[in-house]
């Protein structure tokens, strides 16, 4: 996205020498590095992470700025991520459905392995009464079968439940994803406007 494509890093390499670069290598990051323009104009400095012991002797309102900047770079970073992996919210709903298709394959699955399990349980809960009914005592392999089919059974319905949860979470995540990326479409629109104005 051109929003975002005229960005270069500024960092030290491990040797101490100025690299400017397209990307920032992760060790790196750590380190603190500068984000510049084409030309050369810082845009935005990114401080060195700090030590525990670093973050101890701010005071709070150096705290607080630290992390306002820590959290801006987090948000920078996701945005930039968002516009480089999608072109469109057309593509944000794909990949969406796409984690959703695999996820009720993988419910299917458990739910299809649930019928099983209830339908052993009942096998065997036949035999048991066979027995019972011909005045023979339940056998114990039967009687086992049924409490492991059971244990069974409630794991595979917790697995279910993960799974219904997760649909709520990736629909949750991917809504913010596609709110997030219609909010840089329209600042990029206004770039492009601003840009083409003339002065």
């Amino acid at each position: 996205m051109p929003a975002l494509a005229e960005e270069l890093f500024r960092y030290e390499n491990p040797e101490g020498a100025t690299v400017v670069d397209w990307q920032i290598p992760p060790e790196a990051v750590n380190r603190g590095y500068e984000v510049i323009n084409e030309h050369g104009v810082v845009l935005r400095v990114v401080p060195p992470v700090l030590t525990a012991e670093e973050r101890a002797n701010l005071n709070s309102e150096e705290l607080a700025e630290r992390e306002r900047v820590e959290q801006a770079e987090l948000r920078r970073k996701r945005d930039m991520s968002l516009l480089l992996r999608y072109s469109s919210v057309e593509d944000i709903e794909a990949a969406r459905d796409r984690s959703l298709r695999e996820l009720k394959v993988r419910m299917s699955i458990l739910n299809s392995n649930k019928r099983t399990q209830r339908q052993r349980v009942e096998s065997h809960q036949a035999r048991i009464a066979a027995a019972e009914r011909a005045g023979r005592k339940p056998s114990e392999v039967d009687l086992k079968a049924i409490e492991d089919l059971k244990r069974e059974i409630a794991s595979t319905q917790r697995s279910i439940e993960d799974r219904e949860a997760e649909v709520a979470l990736i629909n949750a995540r991917y809504q913010s994803d596609i709110d997030r990326f219609l909010e840089l479409q329209d600042m990029v629109e206004l770039r492009r406007a601003l840009e083409s104005t003339p002065r």
